[in-house]
């Protein structure tokens, strides 16, 4: 596992793609990380699927050609506080992600690739973090991208939580009602490939970034404080996606093993879920819309 704990960590991985869904996920699950590698010099692309123009619980205030020209703009500001400087959007409507061809998607994100030849490719995991239809759609896209069109060498890393970091902020995230039953997918150390821990600096830096998308976030920081808010985005996880694929079906033979060792129904139902892992999670959630009052990926 890499553990970022000083900047000259952040050299390990090179050129970094991130590739997410909407205005604010690129934010929450790797601002700090964008921000250390860009203080390091190193080479940062952000790639975002949609405007978020569905992300209100108000459309009358903020019909969705009004709200897209927002995030817009905040995107940007909130890029440029990280440092960021190479920013696509790929165009698709917001909470219609799957509706998109997968071969037109996959083949706009490998032309991407090719371009960027990143050392570091970060996105969702196949959960979606919340479940969310368009996170979980552009990461398949992203997944299969990267196996046809990255570098050699280069890396996938999936977003997830930290397993041991789950008990602190389950209340919380409960009381915020982001994730749905089964989510979030929580990760064991062993399994991580890079784990941030944000200094004060750094944290800092992540939650003015978030600030300036203020139409997702200026509530939730309200209702929140800013302490604890600035606490409750200070990590970032990921877990690498090889090893993710091979625990999946390492789990699927034990549990299938099991089954065929016991003779027990329940047993052959976990071979299944361990089969689809991570993915059979974020089956649970296929809204399209992000509330304003609550995080959209965190």
């Amino acid at each position: 596992m890499t553990r970022i704990g000083c900047a000259t960590d952040i050299d390990r991985l090179g050129t970094v793609l991130g590739v997410w869904a909407h205005p604010d996920d690129e934010a929450y699950l790797s601002g700090g990380l964008m921000a250390l590698a860009r203080d390091r010099g190193a080479r940062v692309v952000c790639v975002t699927a949609t405007r978020g123009e569905l992300g209100t619980e108000r459309p009358d205030v903020w019909p969705p050609a009004r709200l897209a020209a927002a995030r817009t703009h905040e995107l940007a500001e909130c890029l440029a506080i990280l440092g960021v400087h190479e920013h696509h959007w790929l165009g698709h409507t917001d909470g219609r992600c799957s509706a998109v061809p997968p071969a037109q998607a996959v083949a706009r994100l490998c032309d991407i690739i090719e371009c960027v030849r990143p050392d570091t490719v970060l996105t969702f995991g196949p959960d979606g973090i919340t479940g969310h239809a368009d996170h979980r759609t552009v990461s398949a896209w992203t997944t299969a991208a990267f196996e046809r069109a990255a570098p050699p060498g280069a890396r996938l890393l999936y977003a997830t939580f930290a397993e041991r970091r789950a008990a602190r902020w389950a209340p919380l995230n409960e009381r915020l009602g982001i994730f749905p039953p089964g989510l979030p997918v929580l990760t064991p150390e062993r399994l991580l490939a890079v784990d941030v821990e944000l200094d004060a600096g750094t944290a800092d830096r992540k939650v003015r970034a978030l600030a300036a998308q203020r139409t997702q976030t200026a509530e939730l920081m309200a209702l929140v404080g800013l302490e604890r808010f600035t606490a409750w985005v200070g990590d970032e996880s990921f877990v690498d996606a090889a090893t993710s694929r091979v625990e999946a079906t390492t789990g699927a033979h034990a549990a299938r093993a099991t089954a065929g060792a016991a003779g027990s129904t329940r047993a052959r139902a976990a071979a299944d879920t361990a089969t689809t892992s991570r993915a059979a999670a974020g089956t649970a959630h296929q809204g399209g819309e992000e509330p304003t009052t609550t995080a959209a990926s965190a």
